[in-house]
């Protein structure tokens, strides 16, 4: 499947480091050298031999028309996981990846259409439909193609940090709050302001005062109009409402501090505008899917360590 393929190798491929430098290595291998899919041929240049070498492999989805994967496939996924490589799969390249038998006794998840198909022909693999990927430690998989992009960003802010996900995130257009208020772990420390439109040096106040009181007539008068006018406009630039908004800021505001210190919750809510610690913990919880407390263990920046099972659950929509 021709996106699950390219998102990866854009991700990948267009991470830099602060200095400028590509950290990552990107090439494609295949059992031969053409794949076909609907309307397209790949040429590929590398065989099943380069993923000795390789420190991860994402596996994309493949169509059922293709068949199953090869004996060939199966093996060479199955000594690259015994090699410790770190091995991940992009909507129903999950299927490829429980035939290996790299799934069993693990929580894995898949497309949601494919998910039901996946627990019934795999019984030993924990199937999770309703998140948006699940990392394992070696073994990651994803839900839908662009659930796969999701993944890749949170492999990404494993590696090097939020600040270069951040980046990687940017370059890839994507926004930071998904449609339907799924909820991620890819941190932006900003909610995205619309460029160049009207409402740019509101938000910006909004993001320079998160500490303090901000009200829906504060930011009305900032802007030049009424209440009413202002909330229509916001809405209109913005797909959401200036509260939503606000609100957001101040959990991504939370998310950068606890990534990047040592202070305690009640400081980080004072700083990031909640009411409460009791406030702020609740609404980080629908936000972001998690605890600040499990938050900060799990996702404190520049660090290395893999988060243990850790899991992105999809959101309810809040008619955003």
């Amino acid at each position: 499947m021709p996106f699950d393929m390219a998102a990866p190798v854009q991700a990948f491929d267009g991470t830099r480091l602060p200095d400028g430098r590509s950290p990552y290595r990107v090439s494609l291998c295949a059992e031969s050298a053409e794949v076909r899919t609907k309307g397209l041929a790949f040429r590929i240049e590398r065989g099943l031999e380069a993923l000795e070498t390789a420190d991860t492999i994402i596996v994309p989805g493949r169509s059922e028309e293709s068949g199953p994967p090869s004996d060939r496939v199966l093996e060479a996924l199955r000594r690259a996981a015994g090699a410790g490589t770190r091995i991940a799969s992009v909507c129903v390249g999950a299927f490829v990846l429980a035939r290996a038998g790299l799934l069993d006794g693990l929580r894995a998840t898949t497309h949601w259409m494919a998910a039901a198909e996946l627990a019934r022909r795999h019984p030993r693999v924990d199937v999770r439909p309703d998140v948006l990927y699940v990392d394992n430690g070696q073994i990651l998989t994803s839900a839908g193609a662009a659930a796969g992009l999701d993944m890749c960003l949170h492999m990404i802010r494993r590696d090097l940090g939020s600040a270069v996900a951040a980046h990687a995130a940017r370059m890839c257009v994507v926004p930071l709050e998904r449609e339907g208020g799924q909820a991620q772990f890819i941190v932006h420390e900003h909610p995205p302001v619309p460029r160049g439109s009207e409402l740019e040096p509101v938000l910006r106040w909004i993001e320079d005062n998160l500490a303090g009181e901000v009200t829906l007539g504060a930011m009305a008068a900032r802007s030049g109009m009424s209440e009413r006018t202002f909330g229509r406009r916001f809405r209109e630039q913005t797909g959401t409402t200036p509260l939503q908004w606000l609100l957001r800021a101040r959990v991504r505001r939370a998310q950068y501090l606890l990534e990047n210190g040592d202070q305690s919750v009640e400081r980080i809510a004072r700083q990031s505008g909640f009411g409460s610690p009791t406030a702020f913990r609740e609404r980080f919880r629908r936000v972001v899917g998690t605890t600040p407390y499990a938050y900060r263990a799990a996702f404190r920046a520049k660090t290395s360590a893999s988060p243990d099972g850790s899991e992105v659950p999809l959101g309810v929509s809040h008619g955003q």
